[in-house]
């Protein structure tokens, strides 16, 4: 599958903007029953959510996964050895903004000790610390 990416958007580059604070939304598991929540801030390259959602596919043979971020951000870089000025870089790569509390990435169909497992290979391929969140189920033992 190729990179992912928007199909268009308004304008072709952004300013890099700020990731203060913890995510207003996308903090609860919606879909499956376990989600990857993020620990820390930071900048996810499309590149690594796909390997993300393969490590995923593969670790959950029989169950879904949901992938509930997008990279929707241009980011720019200007070749190495260039003088100053000039204009701003080309874009280089997409990437998702995500929050301390993100639920990045769900998935279903799997016992307990293997979704530990799972986030255990999977939290290899994130650049932040990540936690398993387990659904909350009211009237439940969880």
């Amino acid at each position: 599958m190729p990179a992912l990416f928007p199909k268009r958007t308004k304008y072709r580059k952004q300013q890099r903007g700020r990731m203060k604070g913890i995510a207003s939304r996308g903090a609860e598991v919606a879909f499956g029953e376990y989600g990857i929540q993020a620990l820390a801030p930071a900048w996810i390259t499309s590149q690594q959510i796909e390997a993300v959602r393969t490590a995923l596919a593969r670790g959950t043979h029989r169950g879904r996964v949901w992938v509930r971020i997008f990279p929707d951000k241009p980011y720019t870089k200007i070749a190495a050895e260039s003088r100053m000025g000039k204009g701003k870089g080309a874009v280089e790569n997409w990437v998702a903004v995500v929050r301390p509390g993100r639920v990045m990435f769900e998935f279903s169909g799997v016992t307990e000790a293997e979704a530990k497992e799972i986030h255990r290979r999977v939290s290899c391929k994130l650049p932040i610390p990540t936690q398993l969140k387990v659904r909350f189920q009211l009237g439940g033992e969880r």
